[in-house]
């Protein structure tokens, strides 16, 4: 992995401006509580943050209904709620299987997985970034991994998601970069389509392996959202 820690560590440290509201209907009281307003780590998942967020509103709310799960919606529309370590563990096995064959996950073992997990949790980039770098090295006699893990997000048909499998390097050798993926997966929208990941959009000639190494979630994908320009 030629490792650019710098955008490492920038990536992990991005943070997202979030306002929560209490459904009026759950209220106890006749004024609504205000909003909260967090700063959470752009890298995170909704579970991982929301402690604070139950322990403001909690009274607010009748005492019968304080240890129920609580939920999120946006817009209207019920967010999904994952069981969140077992999502992002088979995450980081899909993406071991795209990119070493399943090699580095089954090399792992249980208190690496931990470390990954708690990592993420406890949002300590170092104690994270330890195990992850295994998960992001080319494997010995390889010059790239042997598929680029990624999903991309069209925001124009319903937010639907895309993966295919892509190769980082032509059949020649040559590096592909972000212009040959997108040609690869909308080749009759390629000229009009923007992507951006990370709340940026990459230079169409950024190679796909550094964009793999650098730019991926914790999970090990390449999240990509992609719109028209």
């Amino acid at each position: 992995m030629a490792c650019d820690r710098e955008v490492l560590r920038e990536i992990w440290e991005g943070k997202l401006p979030i306002c929560f509201q209490l459904n009026p209907e759950e209220a106890n009281k006749l004024q609504p509580p205000e909003p909260f307003y967090l700063m959470v780590p752009r890298l995170s998942y909704f579970p991982l943050v929301t402690d604070k967020v139950r322990k403001y509103y909690q009274k607010y709310i009748d005492e019968e209904k304080q240890d129920n799960e609580m939920w999120l919606d946006f817009n209207g529309l019920p967010l999904k709620w994952e069981a969140v370590e077992s999502y992002f563990m088979s995450c980081i096995k899909e993406a071991d299987v795209l990119k070493h064959r399943s090699q580095i996950v089954s090399s792992m073992q249980k208190k690496d997985h931990n470390q990954l997990w708690l990592g993420l949790q406890n949002d300590k980039f170092d104690q994270f970034w330890a195990v992850n770098r295994k998960l992001m090295e080319v494997s010995s006699g390889e010059e790239a991994f042997k598929y680029i893990p990624f999903r991309c997000y069209h925001l124009s048909k319903d937010n639907c998601m895309v993966q295919r499998l892509v190769k980082p390097l032509t059949e020649q050798g040559h590096r592909k970069t972000l212009r040959c993926l997108v040609q690869e997966v909308f080749p009759d929208e390629a000229s009009s389509v923007r992507v951006m990941t990370h709340g940026v959009e990459p230079p169409w000639e950024t190679p796909l392996q550094w964009m793999s190494e650098h730019l991926s979630y914790p999970d090990n994908f390449l999240h990509l959202c992609v719109g028209y320009s």
